[in-house]
């Protein structure tokens, strides 16, 4: 007759909010537990090489930093998650603007500024699919301040779908490229 063990579920513990995470200090305590059971067993007549004995003193005094060092740890990085939190929630409700070339759309208009350098003649914004196809081009008003692309295709047909598009703002001197800047997005 042949037995089956019975299949245990590693997740069923997790889903039961038990974890087998040994505790900070149980490898600490288990070292202390074992020199005093070596210190209690030594024979008489030949004890414990000193060598090493101050070796494993020095290792459980290792041990004994690295649990408080751990400790210590995880104090700082409760007190760092607390911190941007606060910071974090002080922009609630405010509109920030994040210099990105990357966005995403989904039919409301992407709203951005550009810091045109005073010597640029002509500012152009391209927009391209995540493909790398360009669906908009536009030369941007020069006494404008802020700016937006509502979804508008050079097809003119249907407005873009949901998705990422890459966006860039070509300077142009008189008829030469002087570069590319990434515009500068609202973000609420």
């Amino acid at each position: 007759m042949t037995t089956v063990a019975p299949v245990t579920n590693p997740a069923a513990g997790a889903a039961t909010g038990q974890t087998e995470k040994p505790q900070i200090g149980e490898e600490f305590n288990s070292f202390l537990k074992l020199l005093t059971a070596q210190l209690r067993n030594q024979d008489p007549l030949a004890p414990l090489d000193s060598t090493q004995f101050v070796e494993q003193l020095a290792t459980f005094s290792s041990l004994e930093q690295n649990v408080k060092s751990n400790s210590s740890l995880d104090v700082i990085a409760a007190k760092m998650s607390d911190l941007y939190a606060i910071v974090a929630s002080q922009w609630l409700g405010q509109t920030v603007k994040v210099e990105s070339t990357w966005v995403p759309f989904s039919d409301e208009a992407v709203n951005f500024t550009v810091d045109v350098p005073d010597e640029t003649d002509r500012a152009v914004l391209t927009v391209k699919d995540d493909t790398g196809k360009v669906v908009w081009n536009e030369t941007l008003d020069a006494d404008a301040t802020g700016f937006s692309w509502n979804g508008s295709t050079l097809t003119g047909d249907q407005p873009a779908a949901p998705g990422l598009y890459q966006m860039g703002i070509d300077l142009y001197r008189g008829d030469e490229y002087a570069g590319t800047m990434a515009p500068k997005l609202d973000l609420n």
